[in-house]
């Protein structure tokens, strides 16, 4: 009885080491092996806004990448507002360039609207209230007081994208914005001019039937504390 439970036991521990070899064997060539390949995270592939040849400066580059790789417009059009460079871009909802122009922006230099300035009256704002204010911002089609169309930015703080203005023929805003630099740029009271052609051949088919975002980088401040964290990899 002792030899053949001796013999038992040794049937079973080798036994015991076969399966455990064959079991390690087959977890090399199969299964785990898989199991962790597919465990292994996709690499992602950042997107990139497509600016065509159109020049632009590296924070409304590096803006627009990161609008188009997180789907920070959700699926709506949108608008880089350079005001260092008094320039505009207009995005459609792929990140593609539908146009450019040179912007008249506002008279003072400054990131923020005085709060109620939308309610008061223009001629009690003063120039060093005059300011686009900078910021993310879900902008529409509307109408002003005189019943023109424009693209409201800020409607609380009185901000719209619109035609540019030419009744006070002193303030040649029109000249302005023919200049090749942005140093006479400044002359609103807060919104942002276009040319007319311009508006009525990008911005507005744009924004028909549609809301979309503006993006108003700052002047006052790094680009990142008014939008966070917005690099992409190239």
């Amino acid at each position: 009885m002792s030899n053949q439970r001796s013999g038992g036991r040794r049937f079973l521990v080798d036994f015991g080491a076969g399966l455990c070899l064959c079991l390690l064997v087959a977890g090399i060539a199969g299964h785990p092996a898989g199991a962790a390949d597919d465990a292994v995270p996709a690499v992602h592939r950042a997107r990139h806004a497509d600016f065509g040849s159109e020049s632009a400066s590296p924070d409304v580059r590096q803006v627009a990448n990161w609008v188009v790789d997180s789907g920070d417009n959700p699926a709506t059009p949108f608008v880089i507002v350079d005001k260092k460079d008094a320039k505009v871009f207009v995005f459609d909802v792929h990140g593609r360039l539908s146009g450019a122009a040179p912007a008249l922006l506002g008279l003072a230099h400054g990131d923020d609207s005085v709060p109620g300035i939308g309610s008061r009256a223009m001629s009690s704002i003063r120039p060093d209230e005059r300011t686009t204010p900078a910021g993310r911002f879900i902008a529409a089609l509307g109408r002003d007081l005189h019943g023109g169309d424009i693209l409201w930015v800020d409607y609380d703080a009185g901000i719209a994208l619109h035609r540019v203005v030419t009744a006070n023929p002193k303030e040649q805003r029109a000249q302005r914005l023919a200049t090749p630099t942005p140093l006479d740029n400044r002359i609103s009271y807060g919104c942002i001019n276009v040319p007319a052609n311009f508006f009525d051949r990008v911005v507005r088919p744009a924004f028909t039937g549609t809301s979309g975002v503006v993006y108003v980088l700052p002047e006052t401040r790094p680009a990142s504390k008014v939008f966070g964290s917005y690099e992409v990899a190239d």
